[in-house]
């Protein structure tokens, strides 16, 4: 996993990445994820670096949860998924917590 020095999450919000930025407060910032596995698919972070099992003991889980409902009401109304991955078996791909928003269309059962 990468650590706050080579993690993509921090560069984008230090602005040295490019993003589609859709929610930006002071702790918060919401952009649309590149992978496109389904029409909606949002990022939302905290801009400080934790850990994901940071960020779920951190008092700042509730409004991202707000902030990831609001963006999901926005973005996909007929329904959406707010989803969190922990570690390389549950698909976490980088070390910077954050939710996710997905929708946009019927999504599938869980297997």
């Amino acid at each position: 996993m990468s650590t706050p020095a080579d993690c993509v999450f921090c560069e984008i919000v230090a602005g040295r990445s490019p993003a589609r930025i859709r929610y930006l407060d002071e702790d918060i910032i919401v952009i649309v994820n590149r992978l496109t596995w389904v029409p909606v698919m949002l990022l939302v972070m905290p801009k400080k670096h934790y850990s994901q099992l940071e960020l779920w003991n951190s008092g700042l889980l509730n409004r991202l949860g707000k902030v990831a409902a609001e963006m999901g009401c926005m973005y996909s109304v007929g329904g959406f998924r707010i989803l969190s991955n922990f570690g390389p078996d549950g698909m976490q791909s980088q070390s910077h917590g954050h939710l996710h928003v997905v929708g946009g269309t019927r999504l599938i059962e869980y297997a």
